[in-house]
């Protein structure tokens, strides 16, 4: 009992807090230096996402260190236990448990970020529209079947099921519904796919002589095409058809299957939206005499229910509906001539703790004011009782 009371105290104890604060003072310092190498993704899942990492100091002195996800726990019970249950009350310290209110539901938003968030991006030219948006850094693996001249059915295999499969891992995939077994191996983040020549060897299958050549990550994550190589094995006869498929393919990879042409794609991951959305026209303003922008902007359409409302969606003003928010991101093409169909890029965010920092801020800021006031009164009080008993002497 004694040792178990020794860690509550110590758990709820300023000096905890401290000691939690100047890690993640250090954790932000060393991941704000990790991105003159390497892309904000890369450096938020390692650093900010974790429960432990490595840092390597001058590149070659490993530090072992807390991720982020770990230490804003800690800070959460630690708020829980010295901010809520060992903290004396008292009408004076009502300020105080607010503020703490406050702080920890800033803790929660992350926390909640963390686990129930995602983003990703719609783009669209002119007079195009859409109900879904595309992960900046996550794959799937499409399987379509022709049920139908105008219909089909798609079948979906997840990155998480295959991202890992990296050397000779290998990994099959098999489903009632389909007449035959997906086998997914040599999974690249970052690839293209080359003719194999001659001159060279490589250490990867040769498929209708190209290859899945593996390139370095990109220090921005969204730019990286995925590769990977399948094999499609046939039920009953087991005969095997061997592909290799890539995010940015023109034409997918085949395969004729009882009289079927069914038909095997590597794309972003997508999510569909409660609504559509459609671009109208796109607007960009330059400051005269500059390449800085002065505005840009969106007109859209958004279509809900057979409904249709005109929107403008720019830099500082983004789309909030449902739980989604739709910002203004990039546009393009970036040589365009003048009258050219132009495009613009919407950052598509799901957030279910979106405004919690907002609501966090302003709580923050009442009990402060609370307990302000309350120190201000006091001081008042107490001015007053000397100058009495001053006035008396």
């Amino acid at each position: 009992m004694k040792a178990l009371k020794t860690i509550y105290k110590f758990l709820g104890s300023f000096g905890f807090a401290c000691i939690i604060l100047i890690l993640l003072m250090i954790l932000t310092f060393f991941g704000t230096l990790e991105q003159i190498d390497y892309g904000i993704y890369e450096v938020q899942q390692k650093y900010f996402n974790s429960i432990f990492l490595t840092h390597y100091l001058f590149n070659k002195f490993p530090i072992p260190l807390p991720g982020g996800g770990l230490l804003l726990t800690l800070l959460f019970i630690n708020l829980i236990l010295g901010g809520f249950v060992r903290i004396k009350k008292s009408r004076s310290r009502i300020g105080i448990l607010i503020t703490h209110f406050g702080i920890g539901l800033i803790i929660v938003s992350s926390l909640i970020t963390y686990a129930f968030s995602i983003d990703g991006y719609i783009t669209l030219y002119e007079n195009e529209q859409s109900d879904k948006f595309l992960s900046y850094y996550e794959w799937e693996l499409i399987i379509v079947e022709p049920t139908s001249k105008s219909q089909y059915k798609e079948f979906i295999i997840p990155g998480k099921q295959f991202k890992h499969l990296t050397g000779n891992r290998k990994q099959r995939f098999q489903s009632p519904l389909l007449p035959f077994e997906v086998e997914l191996k040599l999974f690249m983040a970052n690839a293209q796919p080359l003719p194999k020549d001659p001159m060279f060897n490589v250490s990867v299958p040769i498929i209708d002589g190209y290859f899945l050549n593996q390139l370095q990550s990109n220090k921005e994550a969204e730019q990286n095409v995925a590769g990977v190589y399948v094999s499609v094995i046939q039920n009953g006869n087991n005969q095997t058809n061997d592909g290799i498929l890539w995010g940015m393919e023109r034409f997918p990879y085949s395969v004729d299957i009882d009289g079927k042409k069914w038909s095997f794609h590597l794309r972003p991951r997508s999510w569909k939206l409660p609504f559509t959305v459609k671009l109208d026209k796109f607007t960009r303003e330059l400051h005269p005499g500059t390449a800085i922008a002065k505005v840009f902007m969106s007109d859209i359409t958004k279509v809900e229910n057979n409904v249709s409302q005109s929107l403008k969606i720019t830099m500082n003003e983004p789309l909030r509906h449902k739980g989604y928010t739709l910002f203004q991101a990039s546009w393009g093409p970036g040589n365009a001539k003048p009258g050219e169909r132009l495009f613009s890029t919407f950052a598509v965010v799901r957030n279910p703790a979106d405004q919690y920092p907002t609501y966090a801020c302003y709580i923050i800021a009442i009990g402060l004011l609370i307990h302000f006031l309350q120190k201000l009164f006091k001081y008042i009080r107490n001015e007053n009782r000397r100058l009495k008993n001053d006035s008396i002497t």
